[in-house]
């Protein structure tokens, strides 16, 4: 089949754009083509600096089409018969007349023709590029409407060899708006340095291999490999090795077309600093990769990208990346020095003048609180509660350092420095540097007692104090970034093994969002303050249950999105955090899914969840038919056959050995206990009449399968699984 070709050459697109760019492209293109009957095949998205592309393959033309409608009785005229006519484009003698046993009515078969896709393209092209979603887009020269994310120069738009004509003239309020004059051709351009001025293409081929001759790397992904693997050979050439850094990796490979990697020195003046900083300074402001030995140590040695091929090697433009990377970290060199000439407490009272949120109060409040929930978090997870306020009041401290103002993303890691260089206590330093931390699902998560105190806290405080403030995240946003603190709880708890009571540490939260009732900065001089203080407390105290429950249910919300991330089937996730729904224990949570999810896995289970359901289901029909539900019990008189007598023994000795193994946490030897309940419940249905003639022995039998039902129910919610 004939092959699409577009191609939007254009100014230097960011590089953190490009990516969705094509993706989009690519989706408002099979979107717009979609109600024509064309579904794009073997599609493909080339981006990079000055270009977004997309190759695909298409039928010549779109499929013919015959649609069929029902109109009037065969008998009509006037008004029925005329608007009919009109709406199909027919004449009366091409209706067809048919009985429908209703009576005969009047048929109109529609048969269109496919269209060329050419044409199709040309009506679509226009409208679908002047409504592309870039996030930030500009408008240039005459001012018209068009707009793109950088000036566009050309378009190039070939289907199956030929261009494809089209415009982007449009009226804009009463204004001739010509796009630019913007046509497409079949001609784009190769690198702006080696391979200057247009060149003409003829199909995908041509185009990819003529790129390729004019120092330009269409495919973003052979980009990224071509970096990868020539920094990590000049790396090893030198007994190196690259830190790993994924996205620098993506954006560097959204600046160049023809990659070039190059090796530099970094002065050995500046290697006194720490790696995070060197590391820091050379990825934002200059893009360059950061060399390692293999023992971890900062190597003197960084990498950089050009986009041309040096006549001289690299040594002009190596050179002249060592005489910017100096300045830079000079620059490092002044904040280090100077943020440690104060100690990190001294900075304590210029928290007291940043805004942490309106309604949650500064950063100096905020330590605060952190404080007093660390020290109350610490005995839960064996840390010492002195070292944990301690360390929580120092935690924000270097949001006021000057390497912070500089490099936001080094919060807490140069706490953690300036703390160790003040002669802090070594778990309190480390607790600062890792307060912040799972940043993301490969960060590495706290260990270190102290730390986990804080860390928890931090997260603990974010996520009661949103809520409480009526910010929590929605369907379409998350500014706070409650999801991700949430997940953090989650992994802290998971990975450290802990067994915390999360109603009452987020209760403890809650206390410190007390003090906010009414602070004191705002009442000073008013009359009646106290008053007012003490009616926001109470408010506060109505609302405290709601929000707690809220936080906890979040969390928990989070671990059902995780596990079922993790492979975890979605009705066995349900089922253990639907079943208690108090239960805040994560670690007997997660040990309780595991038992069930191994049981479900076995022949007994499976059977046993059978006879789970048969039992619901019949508990649930004469429930609706009786008006009334049958409490787990009866009454051992009214046991007449063997087996109900069977599975009245066997549940009493089950339900006791769950209830048991459920109290030491062993839900797999409770799950053993249930799978001893398979042959007598396979022998009560086989032979047991439940509704049976006599009322009393029907209620008697209802109320031993709701014994059976709430056995099961002891350990995980059954109603949930499925199959």
């Amino acid at each position: 089949m004939p092959e699409l070709l577009l191609e939007l050459f254009s100014e230097e697109i960011p590089a953190r754009m490009q990516a969705r760019a094509a993706d989009d492209l690519a989706r408002l293109l099979t979107e717009a083509l979609k109600p024509a009957g064309l579904a794009p095949e073997a599609v493909r998205t080339l981006y990079g600096p000055r270009r977004i592309a997309l190759i695909a393959v298409l039928p010549a033309a779109t499929p013919a089409v015959e649609e069929e409608r029902r109109g009037p009785r065969a008998d009509a005229t006037g008004p029925a018969l005329e608007g009919f006519l009109r709406a199909t484009g027919l004449t009366r003698e091409e209706l067809e007349a048919r009985d429908t046993g209703k009576g005969a009515y009047l048929y109109a078969v529609i048969r269109r023709p496919g269209r060329p896709t050419a044409a199709l393209l040309a009506e679509t092209l226009p409208g679908l590029l002047r409504r592309f979603p870039w996030p930030k887009s500009m408008r240039w020269g005459d001012g018209g409407s068009f707009a793109w994310v950088r000036p566009l120069r050309r378009i190039l738009c070939l289907f199956d060899g030929e261009v494809v004509r089209f415009g982007l003239r449009q009226m804009e309020a009463g204004r001739d708006d010509d796009g630019h004059g913007l046509v497409p051709g079949d001609e784009t351009e190769g690198h702006r340095v080696h391979a200057p001025g247009a060149f003409a293409v003829r199909h995908a081929e041509d185009y990819l291999a003529a790129l390729a001759g004019r120092y330009v790397v269409p495919d973003a992904g052979r980009r990224i490999a071509a970096i990868r693997e020539g920094v990590a050979a000049l790396a090893a050439d030198e007994e190196l090795e690259v830190v790993p850094d994924e996205g620098l990796l993506a954006e560097v490979a959204g600046l160049v077309e023809w990659p070039v990697p190059l090796l530099g020195r970094i002065d050995d003046a500046f290697m006194d600093l720490p790696p995070e900083v060197m590391r820091t300074t050379m990825r934002v402001n200059q893009r360059y990769f950061a060399l390692r030995h293999p023992d971890g140590r900062a190597a003197p040695r960084f990498a950089l990208v050009a986009n041309i091929v040096p006549a001289d090697g690299g040594a002009a433009i190596v050179a002249g990346n060592e005489r910017v990377l100096r300045a830079r970290l000079s620059d490092a060199r002044f904040f280090w020095d100077n943020d440690r000439r104060e100690t990190l407490e001294s900075r304590l009272p210029r928290l007291d003048t940043v805004v942490f949120h309106a309604k949650l109060g500064t950063q100096g409040e905020r330590v605060r609180r952190l404080e007093a929930l660390a020290a109350t978090i610490a005995p839960m997870v064996g840390a010492d509660p002195a070292l944990a306020a301690r360390a929580a009041k120092l935690a924000k401290a270097d949001l006021a350092s000057g390497m912070v103002g500089e490099f936001p993303e080094l919060q807490g890691v140069m706490g953690g420095y300036y703390a160790r260089a003040d002669g802090e206590e070594a778990r309190v330093a480390e607790a600062v540097t890792a307060h912040y931390r799972p940043l993301g699902p490969g960060d590495a998560v706290p260990a270190e007692p102290v730390a986990v105190a804080v860390a928890l806290a931090d997260k603990l405080d974010q996520l009661v104090g949103f809520f409480r403030a009526g910010e929590p995240p929605t369907g379409s946003g998350d500014p706070y970034a409650l999801r991700r603190a949430a997940l953090g709880v989650i992994r802290i708890i998971r990975e450290n093994g802990l067994r915390l009571d999360l109603f009452a540490v987020a209760d403890a939260a809650y206390e410190g969002v007390v003090a906010l009732a009414a602070p004191a900065s705002s009442l000073a001089g008013q009359g009646g303050a106290d008053a007012w203080w003490k009616r926001g407390v109470a408010l506060l105290a109505e609302d405290r249950p709601g929000v707690v429950d809220d936080v906890v249910g979040f969390i928990k919300d989070r671990l059902r999105v995780q596990l079922r991330a993790e492979g975890a089937r979605h009705d066995i996730v349900a089922a253990v955090l639907d079943a208690e729904e108090r239960d805040d224990d994560l670690v007997r949570v997660l040990a309780r899914a595991e038992a069930v999810r191994r049981f479900l896995g076995t022949e007994d289970g499976a059977n046993l969840i059978a006879a789970y359901r048969r039992a619901a289901n019949i508990l649930r029909i004469e429930e609706k038919r009786d008006g009334r539900s049958f409490a787990p019990g009866g009454d051992a008189g009214l046991l007449r056959l063997p087996e109900e007598r069977a599975l009245a023994t066997a549940l009493d000795a089950a339900s006791a050995a769950v209830k048991e193994a459920a109290a030491r946490e062993d839900f797999t030897a409770a799950m053993d206990a249930m799978a001893a309940l398979r042959v007598p419940v396979d022998a009560f249905f086989d032979r047991v009449i439940v509704n049976d003639a006599d009322p009393a022995l029907r209620v008697n039998r209802l109320r031993l399968l709701s014994r059976l039902r709430a056995a099961m129910d002891a350990v995980a919610d059954f109603s949930k699984i499925e199959g």
